[in-house]
């Protein structure tokens, strides 16, 4: 499974992979990996030392796979890798810039990332506070009591993004941080201020900007748009709503008082519940995706059709009922779902590896 990048008794050489690569487009990304790693075998080979630096980290260990015995691997994964890289250091090659990163060096990642979205949140909320005030959801926010003020919540929302924006910068990578900038107009200014009040699809197309975090992760560990990561950020993408207008239906009156366009308000609420069984069946689809593209193994497919079928569950189960408090269990229970799936996701590639 070289995608997996795991090792058992029967190998297949690099050379018997690379001319797939050119065969069948739909691994372009394991492409990449097994060409990586030939290149800088064939460098090592010849006698010259090999600069790593531009080279993916999955290359990197499959090429290091690539010089370990089966028996080695098997017996003392551990101890095989490690004699591996030092063999390849000796051999000239500059590995340390492309090391994977592991957990403990990603999460310091994540209050960076969540100061960006802590400011998209903070704007929106100064841009919707009548209209917070008005709604039993939101009515307890701290704008709506009087415990902040509106200055107060915009100084702060600006400071939290521009720190997180520069230390994206200085510490990070670009390109998260543009995308980053770009997530947060799309949410704080984008669909609150226009879409949201504009169209019954305001969060269909507003969701983009919700379901890129996945991307934004990325983004800051390869410096790269992998379409690993847009696979990911299009299971939120779909996934957004049917929570949402699950929610929506729950809350429809509210909705309709403050003039906000959501979709049972303008189209009603049976035309809503079809939409929210028809979202759910092409993200049962979606899910599983991570699978066929040779992304994820066992456990995460198990765990996408479970989850997957229990939300199809409960969006049949609320189009069968004129009970408003199953809209509300099937918006909790996706919650739960989106959470759960990305479980499933990480439990898979550290538990298998």
């Amino acid at each position: 499974d070289l995608v997996g990048l795991k090792t058992t008794a029967t190998r297949i050489p690099l050379t018997g992979v690379v001319p797939l690569c050119e065969k069948f487009d739909t691994i372009g990304p394991l492409c990449r990996t097994v060409e990586d790693a030939a290149l800088m075998l064939a460098a090592l080979e010849g006698g010259q030392a090999a600069d790593l630096k531009g080279v993916s980290a999955k290359g990197l260990r499959l090429a290091i796979l690539d010089t370990i015995a089966p028996d080695d691997v098997r017996d003392a994964p551990k101890a095989a890798f490690d004699s591996a890289i030092a063999r390849l250091k000796a051999a000239g090659a500059t590995i340390e810039h492309i090391e994977a990163p592991e957990v403990a060096e990603v999460m310091p990642l994540s209050p960076i990332l969540f100061t960006s979205e802590a400011s998209a949140a903070a704007i929106n909320q100064v841009i919707d506070r009548k209209a917070d005030a008005a709604m039993t959801r939101t009515d307890q926010r701290p704008l709506p009591q009087g415990e902040l003020s509106a200055t107060h919540a915009s100084s702060f929302a600006f400071v939290i993004g521009v720190v997180g924006a520069l230390v994206l910068y200085l510490y990070i990578n670009t390109l998260t941080m543009i995308l980053t900038i770009a997530s947060l107009i799309g949410y704080a200014f984008i669909y609150t201020v226009y879409l949201k009040r504009a169209t019954p699809q305001n969060i269909v197309i507003g969701g983009l900007a919700g379901a890129a975090p996945p991307l934004l992760g990325w983004a800051a560990i390869s410096n790269t748009i992998d379409p690993y990561a847009l696979l990911l950020v299009l299971i939120i993408f779909v996934w957004t709503p049917p929570h949402f207008w699950a929610l929506a239906i729950y809350r429809k009156d509210e909705y309709a008082k403050e003039s906000i366009p959501m979709l049972p308000v303008t189209h009603g609420v049976a035309f809503t519940k079809l939409q929210i069984v028809l979202y759910t069946i092409i993200l049962f689809i979606v899910s599983i995706l991570p699978y066929i593209v040779l992304m994820s193994g066992g456990i995460y497919l198990i765990s996408a059709v479970i989850l997957s079928s229990m939300f199809m569950y409960y969006s049949i189960r609320l189009y069968f009922s004129s009970d408003d408090e199953i809209a509300m269990k099937t918006f909790n229970f996706s919650i739960y779902y989106i959470f759960l799936i990305f479980v499933a996701l990480l439990c898979d590639h550290y538990l298998i590896q």
